[in-house]
């Protein structure tokens, strides 16, 4: 595990970066955390959880503490400047000298976010995808719909939300998943932070990801 300072668009940028052990890593996968205005950092259980999943697979987890959080400099942009930093970062981590040589060609893209951090990889991974450059997985837990503006995504998704969700109604988790027709994974008997539910949460994402890979599943962000 490194923790380390980036120059990004709104200044010092706190990242910490884990890479898997033994294994030839498969790409980045970007991380976000819940609500900066709320708690939300990059060592939240969720954001943790989900760096985890990711790791077990042969990423490379990286996790920014979004403006204004801990030694990440700016202030809180309401998901703009938020969804630029991971944006920049999907650019720049790749190109640190210690990764330059590890990949024979591009190296895949993964996005991730828990509650607020869902937002911004929601709307990275549909920035990446006008661009022409869509992420080879996207994973959603907690997803702030009803709350912000949280775009459509596809079918190769990975969504999954808690049963008894406080903070987000599972109901308004349905009505944004069924405008993208993606499947939403429920767990039953969860609130909004997973709450002795981190190890079947973990399992969920490794299995749903590792499921989109053996079923060659569409882009995250295609349509049906």
């Amino acid at each position: 595990m490194e923790r380390r300072l980036l120059d990004g668009p709104a200044g010092k940028l706190e990242v910490v970066i884990e890479s898997p052990a033994d294994v030839a890593p498969r790409g980045f996968a970007f991380v976000g955390h819940p609500h900066p205005l709320y708690g939300g950092t990059l060592d939240n259980k969720v954001a943790f959880t989900l760096a985890r999943a990711f790791l077990a697979l042969g990423w490379i987890a990286v996790r920014p503490n979004f403006r204004g959080v801990g030694a990440s400099e700016g202030a809180h942009d309401e998901g703009r400047g938020e969804t630029d930093d991971f944006l920049f970062l999907v650019d720049a981590v790749p190109r640190l000298a210690e990764y330059a040589d590890r990949f024979p060609g591009p190296p895949q893209t993964a996005l991730a976010g828990f509650s607020f951090g869902s937002v911004v990889a929601a709307r990275a991974a549909e920035e990446l995808t006008r661009r022409g450059r869509p992420p080879q997985a996207l994973a959603l837990v907690g997803t702030a719909a009803g709350k912000w503006d949280v775009p459509k995504v596809g079918s190769g998704a990975v969504v999954i939300h808690g049963e008894r969700d406080e903070t987000i109604p599972l109901r308004d988790v349905f009505l944004w998943a069924g405008e993208s027709e993606v499947p939403v994974v429920v767990i039953p008997g969860a609130d909004h932070f997973f709450h002795r539910r981190l190890t079947v949460l973990k399992r969920l994402v490794m299995q749903n990801l590792l499921g989109a890979d053996a079923s060659s599943l569409p882009s995250p962000l295609d349509g049906p």
